[in-house]
This record gives C-alpha cells, structure tokens and sequence, in this order.
C-alpha cells in the first residue's frame, strides 16, 4: 500500500509525495483544503484562483517546504517575457523563493511552446527560481514528441477510462521515468459518473476514476478538483482499495468506451 500511495517523482528531485495532489479551484474552502493536508496530501497546484487554498498554502510552505510540494499553473504564456513574469507572480502570492514545477497551462490554447519560451523556462529553472518545468497538453501526439525530445521534466495529460490514448501516443516515448506524467479530468468532466444509455451496470465513481489513473504504471500523480470536503474524503478513502483489480479495469474501459462514443 506504501507503493501505491507514494511516489518520489524524477521532476520533484527526492520529495515523497501523496500521488494524489489537490486543486483547489473548483470550490474546496479552506477547511477543506487543511483536512487534505491532514490526510497527507502534500501536492498542490496553486492558481490566483484558488481562495481557500492560498493561507493554508503558504502557512505550509513556511514551516515544512522541504515536505510540500507546489505546483505553479502559469496561465499565459505565449511570449518568453510572459513566462518570467507568471513565474514572479506566482512566488510572490506564495511568498516562497521557488516552485516546484512551473506549468504552462493548456499548450496551444492559452500558451505556447517557442524558442522563447523554452529558454525562458529553462532559464528559471537554472536560476533556481523553479525546480522542474513542464506543460499541460491535450494533444498528444505533440505530448509524445515533447515527452522523447524536450527539457521538460513534466506532463501533465488528460487521462481516464473514456481517454486512455496516452497509453499509445506519449507512455511509451518515456525514458528511465521521464517526464513525470501528472493525470488530470480523471472523471471526464464527470460524464464518467453518469449512466449511460447502452450500459447495463452502475457508472463509475470519482474514486474508481483516480484508482485507474493512479493504477497506471506510467501515471506518477493525478490531480483532484473537489468542490467540497466531503467528495475530498471520499475520493482520499478509495485509494485505500488499492489498484484495480484487473476485471476492474476491464469493466472501466469499457464503460469508458461507451461514454467516449
């Protein structure tokens, strides 16, 4: 259980880490957020967009830093000149001296990956200001070339039971387990947690939808996005069933296939 419930990820140079990692943008107040970190939850992906998640953060990040690990998703970043200053933002709302990761959100949408911004990622990390830079990306035909031939340390993909073509596309252009794969929309934006016409049997749940990301060989860590408490410790109380069962996951893709269409 100590496996499945921990990683040390090659992008988080030696932190010990809870694989499964908090966003907090999708309602999660700041009790919430504190009773995460009570249950061990020591990843974070921290936006300006995340109220409740801001104090408990950097009340961490003061006493335990070499324990907490953070995330920052940079929300633009077209220009090299828009990277640098995401960056100094985010450490200054943080009031920390470096990120663990400096994510470029939603490449090709709302950043891209030019000479300009590689060398200026690059160059934060060298700095020291970042201590791994990476993207997230949903078209991954480009994710399995950036995971082959980029300085990128980590990629964070979608990946679930109805989108599981990372497993052909980027998976097998890793290399001695790099990049660090983070998997997100683990529910599918929740259409995985509803029946479907064409299904006989139950949906799955959200906990079943983390169990297979994280059951995974390739997935080091997936995100959660609760809007409360309560769906936090139910998501956190099915980790304890461990990875799925291989009828599990046969069960899982399939349903996933349904619903994917």
């Amino acid at each position: 259980m100590e496996e499945w419930l921990y990683r040390t990820p090659s992008a988080f140079r030696g932190k010990r880490l809870f694989r499964l990692g908090l966003a907090a943008n999708y309602g999660i107040d700041e009790p919430g957020v504190r009773a995460a970190m009570d249950r061990g939850v020591n990843l974070f992906l921290w936006t300006l967009r995340a109220p409740g998640l801001a104090a408990p953060l950097r009340e961490a990040l003061r006493g335990r830093r070499d324990r907490v690990a953070v995330i920052g998703y940079s929300l633009i970043g077209w220009f090299g000149w828009g990277v640098r200053r995401g960056a100094e933002g985010l450490l200054k709302d943080l009031r920390t001296d470096y990120l663990d990761v400096l994510l470029l959100g939603w490449l090709g949408v709302t950043a891209a990956w030019t000479s300009a911004t590689e060398r200026e990622l690059v160059h934060l990390r060298e700095s020291g200001k970042v201590g791994a830079i990476g993207v997230s990306i949903h078209n991954r035909v480009r994710a399995g070339r950036l995971a082959a031939q980029s300085p990128l340390d980590l990629l964070m993909l979608r990946y679930n039971a109805a989108h599981p073509g990372a497993e052909r596309d980027v998976f097998p252009h890793r290399r001695d387990g790099r990049p660090t794969i983070l998997a997100y929309t683990a529910t599918a934006w929740r259409r995985l947690l509803r029946p479907r016409r064409g299904w006989d049997g139950p949906p799955m749940t959200a906990g079943d939808c983390y169990r297979f990301q994280l059951s995974s060989p390739h997935v080091d860590l997936a995100l959660t996005g609760p809007a409360n408490r309560a769906q936090l410790e139910e998501n956190l109380d099915a980790l304890s069933r461990g990875p799925l069962a291989p009828e599990e996951d046969e069960r899982f893709r399939a349903f996933g296939r349904v619903v994917h269409g």
